[in-house]
């Protein structure tokens, strides 16, 4: 199989790593992450300009209609530059997701609307005590004349305090845990009974506590059909997962990059810190293991575009646990190589690293991925 990149592909590559070089200085983006709104809507803007927002959106649809491929190119830019932009959130996750099983009117009223940049999504399905299991859904959404009343709490939404609309999962039948009967809502954050308390994470993005009192929705806030979401919401998190490996290569490839550069302008006992043989060998093994965390990625991209569930989420546990551990390794090695500098906020460093700990987290971190995929080898 031929995995390398398409003529349009490179140029896609081209223009946003330019981008990200020239627009999204490390200074901007420490400002951006101590500002109220945690990012910017010019350069959200001028990213929807470029056109990757509309690359997750299906042609039918306005979009571009691009591959998991096509997210992984965009997000290994977003990794290298670390860029708060909430594009996992919105075109990632929830553009996929509305695409898949939003109505007519539903996919009319917001895909051409985060293809434009005119709109923020988020996902508001982890609850506290859940960890990383998707069916574990306390929230409900109880009938109430044609629409619903929605009642529960989620916890650690990504972006929920800079969306302008959630998709909130409430369960309408069944016990907490039970697979069936968990049904996925278009909700403004506007809406009364709606509480959100915003917070920065330690990787410099935000997140949010999200509260539903009587939240009333009509009916035509029902993405699918009631009661039938899990599957939906599954394979969202499956793109998000297989975006976060793209993203975390390009963190791993940025990382190398600088400590290849700090080790040939360190000086010590008279010479480059660089010409030391041990030295060379632990960049040798950085730049092995971002090599095969990039081949994982693609496997990834690959294989959560099949219609085949347990072909799909072995293919995304089995990236997500590689690249977990990788990025540990990478991450740890660039910061003892520069020293005590490695860990200073004032330096990029320390930030890359911080962010390859929050992606390993996000949505099961390694070992909670080595485990699904054990589990799927034992039931083959």
């Amino acid at each position: 199989m031929d995995f390398a990149y398409t003529d349009e592909q490179r140029q896609l590559q081209e223009t946003l790593l330019r981008y990200v070089a020239k627009e999204y200085g490390f200074a901007e983006r420490r400002q951006l992450a101590r500002s109220e709104q945690g990012y910017s809507r010019r350069h959200w803007q001028a990213l929807a300009d470029l056109g990757i927002f509309a690359l997750t959106i299906p042609e039918a649809d306005g979009g571009l209609g691009g591959t998991a491929i096509d997210t992984m190119i965009v997000m290994e830019a977003i990794g290298r530059g670390l860029v708060l932009e909430p594009y996992l959130a919105t075109a990632v996750v929830c553009g996929g997701l509305v695409a898949d099983a939003g109505s007519e009117a539903q996919r009319a009223a917001s895909l051409p609307a985060i293809a434009g940049g005119e709109l923020v999504l988020a996902l508001a399905h982890h609850e506290a005590g859940a960890r990383y299991d998707l069916n574990h859904v306390a929230t409900t959404a109880r009938a109430d004349g044609a629409g619903y009343v929605i009642d529960g709490a989620k916890a650690v939404v990504l972006a929920g305090s800079q969306a302008d609309r959630l998709l909130v999962s409430a369960r309408t039948a069944g016990d907490t845990r039970a697979e069936t009967g968990i049904s996925l809502f278009i909700v403004d954050r506007a809406a009364a009974g709606v509480a959100i308390r915003g917070y920065p994470t330690q990787d410099g993005a935000r997140a949010a506590e999200v509260a539903l009192t009587g939240v009333r929705v009509g009916p035509d806030a029902l993405i699918g059909p009631a009661g039938g979401a899990l599957p939906v919401i599954e394979r969202a998190i499956d793109r998000g997962i297989a975006a976060l490996c793209g993203e975390a290569v390009g963190v791993m490839t940025a990382l190398n990059e600088a400590t290849l550069e700090y080790l040939k302008t360190r000086e010590q006992f008279g010479g480059p810190i660089g010409r030391f043989q041990a030295l060379q060998h632990r960049m040798v093994d950085m730049v092995i293991a971002t090599e095969q965390a990039r081949s994982m990625a693609i496997m990834a991209g690959v294989g959560v575009q099949s219609a085949d569930r347990a072909l799909r989420r072995r293919a995304v546990s089995m990236a997500k646990a590689m690249i977990g551990q990788s990025g540990r390794f990478v991450g740890q090695q660039a910061v003892q190589l520069h020293g005590g500098m490695g860990v200073t906020d004032e330096l990029i460093v320390s930030h890359w690293f911080k962010r390859l700990a929050a992606i390993n987290s996000t949505y099961g971190d390694a070992d909670h991925h080595l485990g699904l995929v054990s589990d799927s080898l034992l039931a083959a």
